[in-house]
């Protein structure tokens, strides 16, 4: 008997990440659906200890020329064109809470990226793509200061969201040889 279709096995399944991107991107009102539904992640003591910036529009060139100042001279030109990759951009910035009595900062940390894996698949599941890049600028002071992100804050990467330019089906991947990740007791497999 064939079990009936899984729509959100397929999701994960068929979810990848895009690096090349094109319009539409989801608008204020999907997004705001899809990161409150992403939010569900697991976590602990649901501090949501994280928050999104949505960069779009003429601000992605904004961003690109501090990007750019932010670069080895070398680089800055490319470094300025890359916001301009997708129509979307979503910098994931990790707001921990300090000393937190019941939650450690590594806690609030896997809280974060679980939500951004959570939000990578509902968009996926909703028509578009995306993918999570990161990079020396996360450290740089002028692109921290142009975000808004404070002392205590760490900018973890840039979420790229948009339409995949190459409709289609995504590569596949080899089948994960689970045997090497998964210990079993021995009195379990009987």
């Amino acid at each position: 008997m064939t079990p009936p279709p899984n729509p959100v096995l397929e999701a994960v399944l068929s979810r990848r990440s895009t690096p090349r991107l094109t319009e539409p991107a989801p608008g204020r009102h999907d997004l705001e659906r899809l990161v409150q539904a992403a939010a569900t992640a697991p976590d602990h003591g649901r501090l949501h200890p994280w928050r999104l910036i949505a960069v779009t529009g003429d601000e992605r060139a904004r961003l690109g020329e501090v990007l750019g100042e932010a670069a080895a001279p070398e680089q800055a030109r490319r470094a300025a064109a890359k916001p301009l990759r997708a129509p979307l951009l979503l910098p994931i910035v990790h707001c921990p809470v300090p000393d937190h009595p019941k939650v450690p900062d590594w806690e609030q940390l896997a809280a974060t990226t679980g939500m951004v894996t959570m939000l990578s698949l509902l968009l996926h599941s909703h028509g578009w793509a995306s993918i999570w890049r990161t990079g020396s600028a996360i450290q740089a002071p002028q692109v921290r200061k142009y975000l808004g992100v404070a002392d205590g804050e760490q900018l973890l990467g840039w979420l790229y969201v948009g339409t995949r330019c190459t409709p289609g089906t995504s590569a596949e991947r080899p089948p994960l040889d689970t045997t090497v990740k998964i210990t079993w007791p021995d009195d379990a497999s009987g």
